[in-house]
């Protein structure tokens, strides 16, 4: 398999269990790199913090969720957000209305297909994923 992208919405499905979940964490375990943005890893704990301070989750839950997160962070390739990214994400993408964040992340994931030509968005966001699609990225 190529190289997956691992966007927020898809992290954040395996990491809370939902449906989705299974499928995401297959496709990382298959990928042959997952790269992906330093914005995953801060709108992910975001969530947690969120969902913990509205009792949406426990905190014994938001503790797994960390601790899963920080094990298979330690493997992956995770792009700061650079000049080139900034720029990139504040211009125009296919389809539009693109939100900041997920313009940064479709920015990042252009800006890694110089190293992995071949790389595919793992996302359950549809404007992130038509995007990608738009710009040539598998999904």
């Amino acid at each position: 398999m190529t190289a997956v992208y691992l966007e927020t919405s898809a992290l954040l499905a395996w990491l809370l269990g939902e449906p989705a979940g299974e499928g995401v964490r297959e496709t990382i375990e298959a990928a042959s790199a997952i790269v992906t943005s330093v914005v995953t890893s801060i709108e992910t704990d975001r969530v947690l913090a969120r969902a913990l301070e509205g009792r949406m989750l426990r905190e014994a839950d938001v503790r797994r969720a960390r601790g899963t997160l920080a094990r298979a962070r330690a493997s992956w390739i995770v792009m700061a957000l650079t000049d080139g990214v900034a720029t990139r994400a504040g211009s125009a993408f296919p389809v539009e209305p693109v939100r900041t964040l997920d313009a940064i992340h479709l920015a990042t994931a252009l800006c890694f297909t110089e190293v992995f030509p071949e790389l595919r968005v793992l996302t359950l966001d549809r404007r992130v994923s038509e995007n990608a699609v738009a710009l040539g990225l598998g999904v």
